[in-house]
């Protein structure tokens, strides 16, 4: 849905911010975290077939106790994984340069929605219990 102009003024784009080290300044890791990536709204998901450990510890949903096919959602700094039985949560330890490190193509397919999304990818629930390759 377009959104309407209510004034005649343009707006500059955002410098494009470059990728930083983990190490850097925090307000300039907070302000690369929060920036738009396609515009304002925008959720990118990325599938990971393989086991994902975060410090050490393999993560395993508790519905089903899957240990791998994951579905990671991106919206703004915040990273969701989803399981194909349909159960997510925010997963704090993976931020949002983490993700932007497992995108491999960034113009890849688009969906209306994120129910569109999920259903195309398989992950919502129809395929519980069930792996991927």
């Amino acid at each position: 849905m377009p959104v309407l102009r209510t004034t005649d003024r343009t707006t500059e784009p955002a410098p494009a911010l470059p990728v930083l080290p983990t190490d850097t300044d925090p307000l300039l890791q907070l302000q690369y975290e929060t920036r738009p990536t396609d515009g304002p709204g925008a959720i990118r998901c990325v599938g990971h077939s393989h086991e994902l450990a975060l410090g050490g510890i393999p993560v395993m949903c508790s519905a089903c106790q899957a240990r791998r096919d994951w579905l990671l959602i991106n919206h703004g700094r915040n990273v969701w994984i989803r399981c194909r039985c349909g159960d997510q949560w925010l997963e704090p330890e993976i931020s949002r340069v983490d993700f932007d490190a497992l995108i491999g193509d960034p113009n890849g397919a688009t969906y209306p929605n994120v129910e569109a999304g999920l259903v195309a990818l398989g992950f919502d629930g129809v395929f519980a219990g069930l792996y991927m390759e």
